[in-house]
Order: structure tokens, then C-alpha cells, then sequence
């Protein structure tokens, strides 16, 4: 399978089959299943590491290994069928970009590095991270603040409760959601002030972290099929198709169902950036179709009290969508900056599943259209005076992405926090090439 990180794990096997397995999985061990979802969070930080049958370089599975740390080998085919509950094993990912699982424990050496020994850039170098935990995992790291903060894992681990069950409480139908919403909200007088406030304490440590560094929080950005998930959530969401490119990200933050879910998680930010006194929390709009669109999101987060501008907020947009390529001048006036989601951005230029095992070596950030439409957003940024970052797994994956992005005049690179250190050496020796 596919390789993600560069560390070596060695324990016994726990076969995961559904999510109904979960209370099975023992501490320490190496998690096999087929494919992992959001409400795993408690579990994989667990794990030694995790071997699964599906998914690609951007899954769920690749995108947690990294923020933890550990090493995952995704898109196996028949890890689940060959590797036995209780096995012994070795997972190495620091053999290249395929993974292999060794029968036995395997000795191995460690390498410390010195972070004194980290060569400064002229480029930013900052991190994706997911978690408060993640965040003071790295915190030591010598980055230029968090390009992207992923607010999904917090609201699917310590939230919990689709945000329509919570401002709409009254019209929930389902008994048992209803108990467990009662539960855990019990100490709150009004059911939504529950999601502002677990939210605004997730994000908080993660601004924390980096004051007064620059941390760019991604507006929520589940999939239809994520949100019914959460508790209470099934109500609320209509069944998709390719939820992929179904009503997710700016479509719902203006959409007249989900208005006052949108609502709530602005006040959570609110409360972070005005209450908390942490200023330096950017907010950043993901899956932005359309200019027309972008207006709509714009007047909904002036509506709920985040004004461009005020206070000193910045509102940045995600650059995913060929269409924000195509008309990066207009949608770099309506922002302060664009973040390139190269994994998004490269399954809409190439038309290719991201996560299908079976097309992965054609997902290929490195294809010359996908740096083409690169080099394109960040001229049209520039011309406009707009700041062009990335936070998508290229230049993690692959170091020469890094070098073509210093190359074509990035502004920053955000890039996960185990590649940190290779990622900066790499930006340093591209930045005196280019002198």
C-alpha cells in the first residue's frame, strides 16, 4: 500500500470491521480495517499505527497518522484478510512511497534531530493541524504559525451532535438522540450554547498554541454523509449521491436549512477571537463555487458578527475548485488570501477519486495540469494583491512539490507537522537557487 509518514511501528494486530467494533481495539496496537472515519478519533490516538484495504494519500486514515505522528499504510486491498487479529508485526513507512508490514517485531533505530539545526526560509513555513492535542504535540516546532486548522475532528470528537439537533432541539424525533443530547448538554441552559462552547474550546488551544502567529480556521467542511453521522444528525441531512461534490462547505452557510448551524459555529469563533482575546484566528471559507456564492458567505459572516476588516479579521478562501482558478482575480478581491487545497484541486482538475485505492497513482498533485492551474492562481493573487498559501498534502508527500511551489512564488506552504523539518531544508535550498 501507500506509504504516509517515514516511521516504523512494531505490535500486535487489532482487526477493526465497523465502527460497532470499536470498544474491542486494545492500547498500543496496530489498527487494521478497512477504512476509518471522523468518530474514530478516540481510538487512533491509540493506535501504534494504522494499516487499511481503501483510501489514498488524502484520507482520513493519512490526514490523522500524520497529525499523530504515527505511520499508516492506506489502500492495501486485503490488509483485513491477510493480517490476523493478534499478529505480530512491523509497519515501516521509511522504505519510499510504498509501505510494507514485516511478520514479527522487528528492531529498529530512532534519529533525533537537533532543531537548532533547522535552516530558516524567507517563505513561511506553517502546519495543518486538526486538534488541540495536535497542536501542542508540535508546538516546539520552529513554523510560522497554522495554515489550516481543521475544525471537523472537534466537532466529531468532542461535539458530537449535528448542530441542527442542538438549535432545533425541539423538532428532533429521535428518542434516543434526544436522551443523548439531554446528556451531554445538561449543564447548559440553551442546547447551542453547548456546540459555541465545546467548539470555541477546541479552537482556542489551537490559536493559543501560535499566538502571535497567524492561524487560518477552515469553516466547517463535512460531507452530508459526515454530518448525518453525528448524533441526532440523520434528521437534518438528505441522502447524496457523491456527497464529494453534494452540499457541502459555502453551499451551507447561507442555505436557508442550515443557516442557524452556521450561526452557532460563527459565534464559537466569536467568542475565540473577542472574548478570549486571541486576534490572531483567520477565518478561512472552504469549497467556494462561485462569485456569486462567496458574496453570499461573505454577507452571512458580516450578518453573524465577522466582518472583514473589523477588528483586524482576515477571511480567506479556500482554492480547490477550477473555478476559483479560472476567476482568481474576482475572488481575490473579495479575500485577503487564497489557500491552494491541492487535494480537493487535483480531484476536480484530473477527475479522479482522491480516495479510490484503485486510481492512486493517477492522483498526482506532480501532473503538469495541476501545476499549471498552480501557477496560475498565484499570478492572478499577486496581481490583485492577494496572498497565495497552500495547505493541501502535496508538498508534504512530495519534496520536489515544495521546490516548484518556491519556484512559482508561493507565499506560504502549510505542510504536516512530520514533514516539517525535511519540508524546510527543501524550501531553503530551493530559495538560494532561486537568488
Amino acid at each position: 500500500g501507500l506509504a504516509v509518514g517515514e516511521a516504523i511501528a512494531a505490535a500486535k494486530v487489532c482487526r477493526i470491521q465497523s465502527s460497532r467494533q470499536l470498544g474491542r481495539f486494545k492500547e498500543g496496537s496496530i489498527l487494521v480495517t478497512e477504512m476509518t472515519d471522523p468518530d474514530w478519533g478516540p481510538i487512533l490516538k491509540k493506535t501504534k499505527g494504522i494499516i487499511t484495504d481503501l483510501g489514498g494519500r488524502t484520507c482520513h486514515a493519512a490526514i490523522v497518522s500524520r497529525e499523530l505522528g504515527i505511520p499508516a499504510i492506506v489502500g492495501t486491498g486485503e490488509a483485513t484478510k491477510v493480517l490476523r487479529d493478534g499478529q505480530e508485526v512491523t509497519l515501516s513507512c521509511a522504505e519510499g512511497d510504498e509501505g510494507f508490514v514485516y511478520d514479527g517485531l522487528l528492531g529498529f533505530a530512532e534519529e533525533k534531530v537537533s532543531l537548532k539545526k533547522v535552516p530558516k526560509t524567507r517563505t513561511p513555513i506553517m502546519l495543518n493541524i486538526a486538534s488541540p492535542g495536535g497542536a501542542f504535540r508540535w508546538w516546539k516546532l520552529p513554523c510560522d504559525g497554522i495554515g489550516l486548522a481543521r475544525i471537523e475532528f472537534i466537532i466529531a470528537n468532542r461535539i458530537r451532535v449535528h448542530p441542527m439537533a442542538l438549535a432545533h432541539f425541539d423538532e428532533l424525533e429521535d428518542r434516543e438522540a434526544r436522551r443523548r443530547i439531554d446528556n451531554l448538554t445538561r449543564t447548559y441552559k440553551e442546547k447551542g450554547d453547548y456546540f459555541i462552547d465545546k467548539l470555541a474550546q477546541g479552537i482556542a488551544p489551537i490559536a493559543a498554541s501560535q499566538h502571535p502567529r497567524p492561524v487560518i480556521v477552515r469553516l466547517s467542511d463535512f460531507k452530508t454523509n459526515e454530518y448525518a453521522a453525528l448524533i441526532g444528525g440523520e434528521q437534518f441531512e438528505q441522502h447524496e449521491q457523491n456527497p464529494m461534490l453534494g452540499l457541502r462547505g459555502a453551499s451551507r452557510y447561507y442555505h436557508e436549512k442550515f443557516r442557524d448551524a452556521f450561526r452557532i459555529e460563527c459565534e464559537a469563533i466569536k467568542r475565540v477571537r473577542n472574548q478570549i482575546g486571541l486576534n490572531n484566528v483567520i477565518v478561512m471559507v472552504p469549497f467556494c463555487r462561485t462569485l456569486g456564492e462567496a458574496d453570499k458567505v461573505l454577507c452571512e459572516l458580516a450578518a453573524n458578527g465577522l466582518v472583514r476588516g473589523r477588528r483586524g479579521l482576515e477571511i480567506y478562501v479556500m482554492c480547490e475548485v477550477p473555478s476559483n482558478v479560472v476567476l482568481a482575480e474576482k475572488f481575490g478581491e473579495r479575500f485577503d488570501g487564497f489557500s491552494i487545497g491541492s487535494n480537493d484541486l487535483t480531484q476536480l482538475v484530473l477527475g479522479v477519486d482522491r480516495d479510490s485505492a484503485g486510481l492512486a497513482e493517477l492522483f498526482d498533485e506532480r501532473n503538469e495540469a495541476v501545476k499549471n492551474v498552480v501557477r496560475e492562481v498565484i499570478r492572478a493573487a499577486h496581481k490583485v494583491h492577494c496572498k497565495v498559501g497552500i495547505c493541501g498534502e502535496a508538498p508534504s508527500d512530495y519534496p520536489e512539490f515544495a521546490a516548484f511551489l518556491v519556484e512559482s512564488g508561493i507565499d506560504s506552504i502549510s505542510i504536516n507537522p512530520d514533514r516539517f523539518i525535511e519540508t524546510k531544508k527543501i524550501v531553503a535550498k530551493a530559495e538560494r537557487k532561486r537568488k
